[in-house]
């Protein structure tokens, strides 16, 4: 597990001064997103909350009512969003992002902190989460941990698939996640052929490094140089080494 995230839930050093105003109210404000408009609410502290709005069949009604319901505030319209929500929301990682996120346990925060490291157009499958934070038994506890995700898009809740190659589920259903996928232009169709001959790693016989089928690196293999793979033990018993980008997980899907 990384000691030190560049992209972990930053905690301000000291707290801002806040008015009356600010101690009532939270934020919110609708930005576009991959697959419409998201609602956001958010405080000086950080984002708190997000949902897509085609989820949402009440609106920004709907949206605020849900926030009050698990923050016991109630949110007041914004000009902006804060920095770097849009750039995170084209798929583009920003360190000006802070989020913030009460009443997670620590479990929790550490599922969606490594969440938070899967690169848009690339998937990891739930043993990736659990291997990363070092619980590599706690795989179902980590498709919890993830439908209980408060920041979904911003933390790429759906960019964690079965390791089967299967998209799973999604908090928003299995459509939206497969949509939002496609938008990413991860290749489903192909990943999900490869699953079929029990192929879930692709490996280079050049750099004799094996990767996840969407990772960056595997996409650059060419079909003659491509190896398959069912397991990362298996890669590794014809003298391939994992891949240092995608990190794969050694646990064998079911």
């Amino acid at each position: 597990m990384t000691t030190e995230d560049p992209f972990a839930f930053g905690d301000l050093t000291e707290e801002p001064p806040r008015s009356l105003v600010d101690l009532v109210y939270a934020s919110w404000v609708a930005v576009p997103g991959p697959l419409g408009e998201v609602f956001l609410a958010f405080t000086r502290q950080g984002v708190e909350y997000a949902r897509p709005a085609a989820a949402l069949p009440d609106g920004d009604g709907g949206f605020r009512a849900a926030y009050r319901a698990r923050f016991g505030r109630p949110l007041r319209r914004a000009d902006a969003p804060p920095a770097g929500v849009l750039a995170a929301l084209s798929g583009r990682p920003s360190r000006a992002l802070r989020l913030h996120l009460p009443g997670l346990s620590d479990f929790e925060r550490a599922v969606l902190a490594a969440t938070r490291r899967i690169p848009a157009g690339q998937t990891r499958p739930y043993n990736w989460v659990a291997a990363q934070i070092g619980r590599p038994r706690a795989v179902r506890a980590v498709g919890t941990a993830l439908g209980n995700n408060p920041v979904p898009l911003l933390v790429p809740c759906h960019r964690v698939t079965k390791a089967t190659g299967e998209p799973g589920g999604y908090v928003f259903g299995p459509a939206m996640k497969e949509r939002l996928l496609r938008a990413e232009r991860v290749n489903l169709d192909e990943v999900g052929d490869l699953a079929r001959h029990r192929v879930f790693f692709i490996g280079s016989d050049t750099t004799r490094i094996v990767c996840y089928p969407t990772c960056a690196n595997a996409r650059r293999i060419t079909e003659r140089h491509r190896r398959g793979f069912r397991t990362v033990e298996e890669a590794r018993a014809h003298g391939y080494r994992p891949c240092k980008h995608c990190a794969p997980a050694a646990a064998a899907p079911a």
